[in-house]
């Protein structure tokens, strides 16, 4: 029996499904004989050399034909959809065999449906691991509008998709209502498991010794940090209202760290408006997390309305570890928020006030001590519930499961 891992992106890419999808092979490989089917890097990594065939950790990697042209372009993403998801389906319908575990991930979304399709027609456990769910992600960044027929027909098509594997994934309880709903008479076979933070290698620094804000002269300012994918699911355009409203705040700067389809958007509107309080630098290593996340007095995650449930930004897990407070600029009730309210590590915001965010960061900027209890808090949470450790268990309880059966 062999357990697959089907992602369209994977080492040495870095980008979070590609992270936490080597992660996951890697930690299986242990145990198990563990296969991948991948494409070509193609976030950071991309351009990079990397062999048909390898192994790596104890995992045997296959790439298969792939397209890597412009992402942020949407009919040349769609061409690589299609080309990456095609060729990892005849390679799937070569290797994958009876009573295999398959892991896919939902992105891109044409990926688990042919996963899907050769899992029934080999008899093999069919596990889907939800990093999106569509068609409520097309819709919230304007890519599909609500109630069309192309909405409509991926609304169903999920469901039936959902209805199908044997177990499925999902990063938080947001996630879990959409999944269920879904998957109708079969809810029970939804698992939350969120990802992990990486609490075992950030740690905590003081803001005074960041060699980032040192080389940046920010040393003295109060510094909101967003690090990340500034894409279409991102509600950037508020913050930059709210870093318009704070101008006249000359000891708070914005400093955003990250690549995605905002980043012309951004670039143009700092220029336009003269946001002399707002830097903008280029996504950095994983390695580099150290330093960068630390390069801050508090961290905003966002996600656009109508987010809530269709995705879980994972960055919010490595600002915890280093101890940074959070606002989550996101709809009440998603994953996100709930996490940073309960634990008491942050504040809520939503998604279309850029007013309220501008208060929030003032009342923050002037609250140190609330900051640093904060901040402890944080890292506590990191380390207990959302360890690598504590993470990795509840996949293996539930594989340990399947392979007894």
């Amino acid at each position: 029996m062999n357990i697959w891992f089907i992602s369209d992106v994977y080492y040495p890419d870095e980008a979070g499904t590609a992270f936490y999808m080597t992660k996951l092979a890697e930690h299986f490989a242990k145990t198990h004989r563990v296969r991948v089917l991948t494409g070509k890097p193609k976030y950071n990594a991309r351009g990079i050399p990397v062999p048909r065939v390898e192994r790596r950790n104890g995992v045997d990697i296959i790439r298969c034909l792939d397209s890597t042209l412009d992402k942020n372009i949407f009919i040349l993403r769609f061409i690589n959809v299609f080309v990456s998801s095609s060729s990892i389906l005849i390679r799937a319908i070569e290797y994958i065999k009876k009573d295999d575990i398959v892991f896919v991930v939902t992105n891109p979304p044409l990926l688990p449906f042919f996963i899907g399709i050769v899992c029934k027609f080999h008899r093999a456990i069919f596990l889907l691991k939800v990093d999106d769910v569509y068609p409520e992600a097309f819709v919230a960044t304007g890519m599909l509008k609500a109630g069309s027929f192309f909405d409509s027909f991926l609304a169903a098509a999920n469901r039936m998709l959902y209805k199908k594997a044997d177990l499925i994934f999902v990063l938080g309880r947001d996630m879990a209502r959409l999944a269920r709903g879904k998957a109708g008479s079969h809810s029970q076979r939804v698992n939350i498991v969120p990802n992990w933070s990486d609490s075992d290698c950030i740690l905590p620094n003081p803001k005074k010794n960041n060699t980032l804000l040192i080389e940046l002269g920010l040393t003295d300012k109060f510094i909101v940090q967003c690090a990340g994918n500034m894409g279409r699911a991102q509600a950037i355009e508020t913050i930059f209202s709210a870093a318009e409203r704070l101008l006249f705040k000359t000891n708070i700067h914005f400093l955003f760290i990250g690549s995605g389809q905002k980043i012309r958007w951004m670039e143009n509107r700092r220029k336009d408006g003269k946001l002399i309080n707002i830097t903008l630098l280029e996504q950095r290593s994983r390695n580099d997390q150290q330093i960068f996340l630390n390069a801050c007095d508090i961290s905003i995650a966002t996600l656009l309305p109508g987010m809530t449930g269709a995705g879980v930004p994972s960055r919010i897990y490595n600002v915890m570890a280093a101890g940074k407070p959070i606002i989550s600029v996101a709809e009440a009730d998603s994953e996100m928020s709930l996490v940073v309210a309960e634990e008491n590590i942050g504040w809520v915001v939503s998604p279309s006030d850029p007013v309220q965010l501008a208060k929030t960061i003032l009342e923050a900027s002037s609250s140190p001590s609330t900051l640093e209890k904060m901040g402890i808090k944080a890292r506590r949470v990191s380390e207990t519930k959302y360890s690598v450790n504590t993470i990795l268990d509840k996949y293996d309880h539930v594989v340990e499961a399947i392979i007894k059966e």
